[in-house]
């Protein structure tokens, strides 16, 4: 690992420089996500700073500088600088006040190191000069870089009943970038894991999702049902459903699928739509996650010889995912776009049918068998309306 940031070409984007001229460079530092995954070498899509600086003080100066801000998160004392490369949130230093695991209530800081204090894990806590480039390390964060070691800043118990969800988070930068595991971190995980069930099902459902729509969260997963975490989230999960996770992992990536989330979460759960129903509900999921989650948990044994016709009605991505739950190949229907019927309810009435539900039926039985057929030509649909009209 290369411990400096002098060919990270992000720190090079339009409009930093004047970002760094309007407040200061001795009042800014480049911090977290973006430190951490240039260390890495990792691309870096969003660039956060932060600042000596109170929010109304950024605002101003930024104004002067004929820099648009947005007030994003003004309360926490973070504001985001509109700038021709790409927004950066600039967010005064802070400490906490108090916090009750949900929640915290902070104060506004002037040194680094107890901005840094606050933060979850080391390799987070990672400050980065807007000019020189040098970094400011005070938890050991480049040395737990270096070893792929996610560590709780501090008492990982304390970091903890600060915020709950730093349980969920710590598994995910673990399937992210860790290699050798920190077993206080696992140990406060498993110990405190009960917690989570005092956070809202939202902030729940958005780090269960985002473990899951990583390359391979497998062994991950599994930690977290060794270690009694996944019970509280998702007591639906057994042992046969990790195994499962991991077949369809193994699928998706020997059949070049991109990782879904809710496909994954589906392998998690019995193939029940009631239970997809409730968990969902439970997780506070979309509509359209619901809608998808619901339909995997329909899957059957024939579903492989129907895999056009469930793309049809249900999507590509249902048939896609249906199949390859049940450990079968969806290839031919991965760049596959569904036909359009092209049959019209105007061509049903100059044959003399009345408009209404009559027209409609006669559609949907003529649709029905095309589908059946495998989506034939329009020579073959004039054949099954002719059949269907035979019956009246």
């Amino acid at each position: 690992m290369k411990a400096d940031l002098s060919d990270a070409a992000w720190t090079r984007r339009e409009g930093l420089a004047e970002l760094t001229q309007a407040l200061g460079a001795e009042a800014i530092r480049w911090v977290g996500g973006a430190v951490r995954d240039s260390l890495l070498g990792h691309e870096v899509a969003d660039v956060d700073c932060a600042t000596t600086h109170l929010p109304d003080a950024v605002i101003e100066l930024c104004k002067q500088a004929g820099i648009r801000t947005v007030p994003t998160g003004i309360d926490h004392g973070t504001v985001t600088a509109i700038l021709s490369g790409g927004p950066v949130e600039i967010t005064t230093l802070r400490h906490d006040v108090s916090t009750d695991g949900r929640r915290a209530t902070v104060a506004f800081a002037q040194e680094w190191k107890e901005d840094a204090a606050r933060r979850d894990f080391t390799i987070n806590a990672l400050y980065a000069h807007p000019e020189t480039l040098a970094i400011s390390d005070y938890f050991g964060g480049l040395e737990d870089l270096a070893a792929r070691r996610v560590r709780f800043i501090g008492d990982a118990r304390e970091r903890i009943r600060e915020d709950h969800l730093r349980i969920l988070r710590y598994f995910r930068f673990q399937a992210r970038f860790g290699a050798e595991l920190d077993r206080e971190a696992e140990e406060a995980c498993a110990e405190l894991a009960p917690m989570l069930k005092g956070l809202s099902r939202e902030r729940i459902a958005s780090e269960l999702l985002a473990i899951l729509s990583l390359p391979d969260p497998h062994e991950v997963i599994a930690r977290m049902h060794e270690k009694g975490v996944l019970k509280v989230i998702l007591p639906e999960t057994c042992r046969q459903h990790i195994a499962a996770l991991e077949r369809l992992i193994a699928a998706e990536r020997d059949q070049g699928f991109a990782p879904s989330p809710i496909r994954r979460l589906a392998a998690l759960l019995p193939p029940v739509t009631d239970v997809a129903g409730d968990v969902a509900a439970r997780l506070r999921l979309s509509r359209a996650q619901r809608g998808l989650l619901v339909t995997l948990a329909e899957r059957k044994p024939e579903d492989c010889e129907a895999a056009k016709a469930i793309a049809y009605t249900e999507g590509v991505d249902a048939a896609a995912g249906r199949i390859l739950l049940q450990g079968g190949d969806a290839s031919a229907i991965k760049d596959w776009v569904p036909p359009q019927f092209p049959l019209k309810g105007g061509v049903i009435v100059e044959r003399g049918v009345a408009a209404g539900p009559e027209v409609a039926r006669i559609m949907r039985a003529v649709e029905s068998q095309w589908i059946a057929e495998g989506f034939p030509g329009e020579q073959r649909i004039a054949e099954l309306l002719e059949q269907e009209l035979a019956k009246r």
